[in-house]
């Protein structure tokens, strides 16, 4: 039997030296003993293979000129010897058979062989980490120190060290003082971390204790925010236990899981990743029962994943629609509404199932009530454009579409403005329906689009207008609005990065039955224009040259 003293080995005042040299003393006792056991020789082989292992890696500790000042090291050799002590007692027992039965002996072994895996484990990470090139320096010295940075790194690598180190009493230590030390200093740990600490970092999500795994999430949540590392958590496997936790973790540990896979879903591959792991579920019941920020990040990531068009349909399946629509009504953030417009805009944008889906659920209603803000957002404007096609004139009516579109044409955005321009593009299919849009005053504002800086904004204005001035009520409207005309003649620009010229053209023919407006097309070099629209083949351009060409002809007899 080892002697008592032996426990004067493992107390901390010993130096590394000292017990790295009784560590090499046991390994040769530990072997003796272990070969000399006739019982369970399965496990007794297994044991003396690992046992033949450990002076190697004693020797890759020792080798370091550092490795006398670094406490991982004298920490892991404390963890040696209580392993190879365990092991001398054990072996003792079976050579003399004292043990209390045969199962309970057997379940001491398995114990044995997995804190010798463990053991060797740990000395080889403690090796590839790259802690032993440094000497631990304290928080308190590393802050007064010449180089202040290079201590911190040293503190913060022997935290991620001790993540995949040790027993798990031991990582959840290492883990609050990471925890805080990414609230001061959240740089310096990007800094210095590496992939192995990701892994490690991804292990703890699924440890038994929910502590460890709130605090674990709640690193792993920093890490994503900051944008460096999505790569690595998402190949490291993170995904599964963050939809685990989603689904059954604490309050805590949902919200920080949920904000986790809002970052890390901005990538289609992993959105289809999220989809795959069956995250959409949980997702959703947190949009339905959840706090104001679980719900507005779950609302986010459902968005991030309706991006991706192959899994829509799946999305649909579980529900979504009527989540998102649900979210519109009564989402506790403004930006839980934002996001599920936005979802149900991405949606509906080429699948009519979906759309007819949505209509049915009275996304239309919800949708129309929400741009009544102050501010309508885009997002809902353009979802209702993929929605127009599909619903009747008088139903469009009736729920207040036309007052809406003025509004988000005074008000909103220069996007929500331009989807409020391809809306009525897509609504105007009909006389009756242009003359609608036009009573309820949307012309104007489409004239003063013309003069926006971006050009798609320019182009959806001027074809909406091409549209709408296809009956003669409305052409008397943009006939008399003073910025009609020079507007338009701007728009005939023949550069290629123009695209509303062929619609300006349009235009300006409707308009030219005016001799008025005609005599604004040429003051403003409408002619000019023309003429190189005409040889660019621009449809209606020769025309419309040969009209103002005549007319200026005309102007000159007259004037002699």
């Amino acid at each position: 039997m080892v002697e008592d003293g032996g426990d004067e080995f493992l107390a901390d005042n010993q130096s590394a030296d000292k017990l790295l040299a009784r560590a090499q003393e046991l390994v040769p006792v530990a072997l003796d003993n272990s070969r000399e056991v006739k019982g369970f020789l399965g496990r007794w082989k297994m044991i003396i293979s690992k046992l033949e292992q450990i002076p190697s890696c004693l020797s890759d500790l020792s080798s370091h000129p550092c490795f006398s000042k670094n406490t991982l090291c004298k920490e892991q050799l404390q963890a040696v010897l209580r392993t190879l002590k365990e092991t001398i007692e054990l072996a003792e027992l079976c050579i003399k058979e004292k043990y209390e039965g045969k199962l309970r002996m057997q379940s001491d072994l398995d114990g044995l062989i997995g804190k010798l895996d463990l053991n060797l484990r740990d000395c080889g990470l403690l090796v590839k980490t790259g802690v032993l090139g440094e000497a631990m320096i304290p928080l308190t010295v590393a802050g007064s120190s010449a180089e202040p940075e290079a201590g911190t790194h040293s503190n913060i690598r022997e935290f991620l060290a001790r993540l995949q180190i040790g027993h798990l009493e031991a990582k959840h230590k290492a883990l609050d003082s990471l925890v805080e030390v990414m609230k001061e200093d959240e740089k310096n740990v990007l800094a210095v971390l590496g992939r192995s600490n990701i892994a490690a970092l991804v292990q703890l999500l699924t440890a038994t204790s929910p502590r460890i795994r709130e605090k674990t999430v709640t690193v792993i949540c920093s890490l994503a925010e900051s944008g460096s590392c999505e790569n690595w958590l998402v190949s490291e496997g993170v995904l599964p236990p963050l939809i685990r936790l989603v689904e059954s973790g604490s309050a805590v540990g949902k919200e920080k899981a949920t904000i986790s896979l809002q970052r890390l879903s901005m990538s289609a591959e992993t959105a289809r990743s999220i989809v795959g792991h069956g995250g959409v579920r949980p997702l959703i019941e947190i949009c339905q029962t959840s706090d104001s920020v679980s719900q507005a990040a779950a609302a986010s990531t459902l968005k991030n994943l309706s991006v991706v068009p192959e899994v829509r349909q799946t999305l649909a399946e579980e529900g979504i629609i009527k989540v998102m629509i649900n979210l519109l009504d009564c989402g506790i953030l403004l930006g839980s509404k934002e996001y599920a417009a936005e979802c149900l805009q991405n949606l509906t944008a080429s699948n009519e199932n979906l759309r007819r889906s949505v209509i049915t659920e009275g996304g239309v209603r919800s949708l129309l009530a929400y741009l009544d803000g102050p501010l309508p957002q885009e997002s809902a404007v353009g979802a209702l454009r993929n929605l127009v096609g599909s619903v009747s004139m008088e139903v469009l009516v009736s729920l207040g579409f036309l007052p809406r579109l003025v509004h988000v044409l005074k008000s909103g955005s220069l996007g929500a403005q331009q989807a409020a321009a391809s809306a009525i593009c897509r609504v105007c299919s009909s006389t009756e329906m242009k003359k609608l849009v036009g009573e309820a005053g949307c012309i104007p504002l489409l004239v003063k689009m013309l003069e926006a800086k971006t050009n798609s904004v320019r182009e959806v204005a001027s074809q909406a207008l091409s549209s709408l001035v296809a009956i003669s009520q409305n052409c008397k409207e943009v006939k008399r609005g003073d910025k009609s005309v020079p507007n338009l003649v701007q728009l005939l620009d023949p550069s290629p990065q123009n695209t509303a010229k062929k619609y300006a053209v349009s235009c300006l023919a409707a308009l030219s039955s005016s001799k008025k407006c005609k005599k604004l097309m040429i003051s403003y070099g409408a002619i000019g224009y023309l003429k190189k629209l005409n040889e660019m083949d621009i449809p209606g351009a020769k025309k419309l040259l040969e009209r103002l060409e005549r007319g200026k002809l005309r102007s000159l007899f007259t004037r002699k």
